[in-house]
This record gives structure tokens, sequence and C-alpha cells, in this order.
């Protein structure tokens, strides 16, 4: 783990506001994905980057209030979204070579070698992320962790994939009560193939849905909202006698806009992958385009075009 000199007094004074079993968890989840630094000391690099870019918005912007979602925005992409989307990644990756990875192993097994010098040798080929994550469960067996124990350390560290953490506690199992590890590698193998297939499946199927979803809340509803904003100021004229409060209705649109993508995200997430949180990767990409498409709506002239 990576450490921050300077920042161990706040982060020691951080420890003692934030719970201990919480701490834990991110940092498990940091450590998931694949970023050497401590859980607090993570947190307040966030926090400080988050910060300072926040100021800079509070000086630039004619609207103060910005400042706050961007403060919010951005401490949420780094301490989060950045990490979560690193881990997805990831656990895409493993989990498009885990059937391989398994036949491979049966068939070391096969030729005569030990459990722990068949995973030593998967350490070598080429497995993508997986191949990492071999290569750490061995350095711990070489540094006397039994191998059943370093094995559910690998299902803890992937613990986000159910389909990693299930077919390794499957393996375990059989490890500790003497099965036949080839037979069951090839039977664990094809199962996870069959999973995957069932996913790619249903995300081929849920395809035009989660499409409408991205163009209604990235494209044409910020888009709309943004020349409806701009129609509603060319009215506000002492001509029509008008007076409306354009700059709380574009603040309540822009609003509207990223609550809007927020959600359509999440349904994303659900429709495509079953799950809430497989949506914020969704969410993040709809609300930064939805704000912009407003942005420029709000902005071109569109007298030329009616």
């Amino acid at each position: 783990m990576a450490e921050i000199k300077f920042l161990r007094p706040l982060a020691k004074a951080l420890e003692k506001l934030l719970p201990t079993r919480w701490v834990r968890r991110y940092e498990l989840f940091l450590y998931s994905a694949g970023i050497s630094f401590l859980a607090l000391e993570f947190l307040l690099v966030s926090l400080l980057l988050a910060g300072l870019v926040g100021i800079i918005a509070f000086i630039l912007s004619p609207v103060k209030i910005y400042a706050l979602p961007v403060f919010l925005g951005l401490f949420l992409g780094i301490a989060w979204v950045y990490p979560y989307y690193l881990l997805t990644k990831k656990i895409e990756d493993m989990e498009k070579n885990l059937p391989d990875a398994f036949f491979y192993l049966a068939s070391s097994l096969r030729a005569g070698v030990s459990f722990s010098e068949a995973l030593e040798e998967a350490s070598t080929a080429r497995f993508g992320a997986l191949t990492e994550e071999f290569k750490r469960t061995v350095q711990e067996i070489k540094k006397g962790r039994a191998t059943i124990e370093a094995l559910r350390a690998f299902a803890v560290r992937n613990k986000r994939s159910s389909v990693i953490y299930r077919s390794t506690m499957i393996i375990i199992e059989a490890y500790e009560r003497g099965a036949p590890m080839a037979d069951v590698l090839v039977a664990v193998a094809n199962d996870v193939r069959e999973i995957l297939r069932i996913k790619k499946e249903r995300k081929a199927s849920t395809g035009m849905q989660a499409m409408f979803f991205i163009i209604a809340s990235g494209f044409i509803g910020p888009f709309i909202l943004g020349v409806v904003s701009q129609i509603m100021g060319g009215m506000n004229t002492p001509e029509v006698g008008l007076n409306l409060p354009l700059e709380a209705i574009k603040n309540v649109s822009l609003a509207f806009v990223a609550i809007q993508a927020i959600v359509s995200g999440l349904g994303i997430g659900i429709i495509r992958e079953g799950k809430f949180s497989a949506g914020f990767k969704y969410s993040a990409m709809l609300a930064i385009l939805g704000v912009v498409i407003f942005l420029v709506a709000t902005r071109v002239q569109i007298s030329g075009f009616i």
C-alpha cells in the first residue's frame, strides 16, 4: 500500500470519525480495483482535488451555487466512480478468461502436477487481469499461506463478481473433500461459460431499451429543455409583457436533466445486468452528456433555424 506522509495526521483524524468496518470495506474495494492507496488517504486526496476544483468553479462561475455540485460530483467521481470503473473492467476481463483458465488448470493437473504447481503455471500464461490475480495467489502460497486460504483470499478479493466468487468457492470445497480436481475444474468451466453466454444474450436483447434511455436522457431531453429555456428568454421582453425568472428556470431545468440522467443510468443497470450498482457508470456518463447538451442548447442561436 502506498502512503502519503503529509496526509497521515489528517488520515488519523478522519479515522476517528469514520466507522472501522466501513473503512475496511472501502480499503478492500480499492484493493480489488488495483489502487495501491490506504482508504483514508485516498479519500483525503479525493477531497482535496474536489475542493480545489470546487473553489475554482466558485471563483469563475457566475452562479456560485454551481460550485457545490461540481465539488460533490468530482469527489464521488474520484472516490467511487473511478475505482468502480477500474474494478468493473477488471472483473469483465477476468470473467471472460475464467473458463479458459480453469481448462488450463485441469490440463496441468492431468499432466501430473499438484494444484499449487498448476496455479504457478497459470500465473505465467496470458489470461489478462486473471494472470495478475494468480500471481498474487501464488506469491501468498510461497510465503507460507495454505493453498485453501490463498484461494479464499482470491475469492474475497473478487467477491463483487458472483461468477468468480461462487466458482472459486466450489473449487475450494472440492479441494477440501479430495474430489478429482481436474473433473471439477472442467465442470465449473463449462458452467461459467454457459452463465457468460446467458449474460451476453441478455445484454444483446436489452440493447434497444438501453439505447432509448441513452438517447432520451442524454440527447433529446436535455436539448429540448435547453431550446425551451432559450425560447422563454426570447419571450421575456417588454413587448411581450412577460417577466419570467429565467435564471431560476434554467437552474431547475439543469437539475432535472442531471437527476433524469442518473435515474435513467440506474434503470439501464437494472435492465442490462439486474442490479442498481451496475448503473453507476451509465449514470455518470449520461449526467455529463446531458448537462453538456443542455448548456450547448441554451447558447446556440436557434433564430436562424426557425
